[in-house]
């Protein structure tokens, strides 16, 4: 219990320690994407989340081991999304699973912009190991992408390399899209988007 402001006591609210954490990790997410990881400390993040530093500390040992598990949190949400996505339009074709792994991303992003912006930003790309979790996403959207590419002949190391090239388009048309150039919703951005890249998947031959 704590004293009110009037000198009487009341309940602290004790979240389980699986919800403690994931709270802390939401707020960890914002606090992150709006200072930085060099710059946010984890005093901003324990009052953000309006617990005490040594609350903070028996949940992560390190502000380093709370951005890694952040990075994994975010990743692992953006790969379900796009995996669920294109597993329920199986049975309508793979140009249909195209569009909805473009749509699923997209609208991720437009629900989950600080997820993008941590886990795509230039200064955990400079760092081996965060960059390796932003990798796992751009590997698995490639894995899928490239189920796609059945050009007769082509080899498996063409077909993935050109699978990363269109998780490229759409990672860069991310950040043009939040930067408010491109004026279109999550889903009209991902039927034109699909309809590029699966124009230039139909027509590829082995050479």
């Amino acid at each position: 219990m704590r004293p009110s402001d009037s000198g009487s006591f009341i309940v602290s609210s004790r979240l389980p320690a699986s919800e403690r954490r994931q709270q802390l990790l939401d707020t960890a997410l914002a606090t992150f994407a709006r200072l930085g990881y060099r710059d946010a400390a984890m005093n901003d993040i324990a009052d953000a989340a309006g617990v005490t530093k040594p609350v903070l500390y028996q949940h992560f040992a390190s502000k380093r081991e709370l951005f890694l598990e952040l990075l994994a949190d975010v990743a692992g949400r953006l790969r379900l999304a796009v995996r669920d996505a294109v597993a329920s339009s199986a049975t309508v074709g793979p140009r249909a699973q195209v569009e909805a792994g473009f749509a699923a991303w997209f609208n991720w992003v437009d629900t989950n912009r600080d997820g993008f912006t941590v886990l795509f930003d230039s200064e955990v790309r400079r760092d081996p190991e965060f960059a390796e979790q932003a990798a796992k996403v751009q590997r698995q959207m490639a894995d899928t992408v490239a189920e796609f590419i059945v050009a007769e002949g082509l080899e498996p190391d063409r077909r993935r390399l050109l699978a990363y090239g269109i998780v490229g388009l759409g990672e860069s048309t991310c950040r043009r899209w939040l930067e408010k150039e491109i004026d279109l919703d999550a889903d009209e951005l991902a039927v034109q988007v699909a309809a590029l890249a699966w124009s230039g998947l139909r027509g590829l031959s082995p050479n």
